[in-house]
């Protein structure tokens, strides 16, 4: 099994000596920094894109300004898309308009984070159907008077 020119002992020695060395000072033996030794590590077990996202999340402020970020806060990215929920269905639409300018933003500084789209979405309004006998459409009026 394996590689034949790999099963004698020299061959061994030979691919051992290829590989680096086991001196202090042969090639290969230099200590790295702990950022590139980190970034090795999240690349090797795939986890640039979930880091990246988090970082995205975190980034918001600074990458649509402190005042607007007053009024909308990003909920999450499922399948590609950030999700910002808004204050106020207005803010939801000029933030719509501005939609292009804020993707182009977030791809150039985060591309790791593999966002492909951006959904504004306004304030949710409580709902009164509750439960599965709820009537359709306004239901009985005349029980209020």
């Amino acid at each position: 099994m394996g590689d034949p020119s790999l099963r004698s002992t020299d061959a061994r020695r030979r691919a051992a000596r290829a590989s680096g060395g086991t001196a202090p000072f042969d090639n290969g033996r230099d200590p790295a920094g702990l950022g590139d030794v980190l970034d090795a590590v999240t690349r090797s077990l795939g986890w640039s894109s979930p880091l990246a996202r988090g970082e995205l999340l975190v980034a918001w402020p600074e990458l649509i300004g402190d005042d607007t970020a007053a009024h909308c806060e990003p909920v999450g990215i499922e399948e590609g898309v950030l999700i910002v929920q808004c204050d106020s269905t207005a803010w939801a639409t000029q933030l719509r308009l501005m939609k292009t300018e804020i993707l182009t933003t977030v791809l150039r500084r985060f591309p790791e984070a593999e966002v492909s789209g951006i959904r504004f979405i306004g304030p949710g309004a409580p709902t009164w159907k509750k439960g599965p006998r709820s009537v359709p459409g306004r239901g009985p009026r005349d029980t209020y008077g």
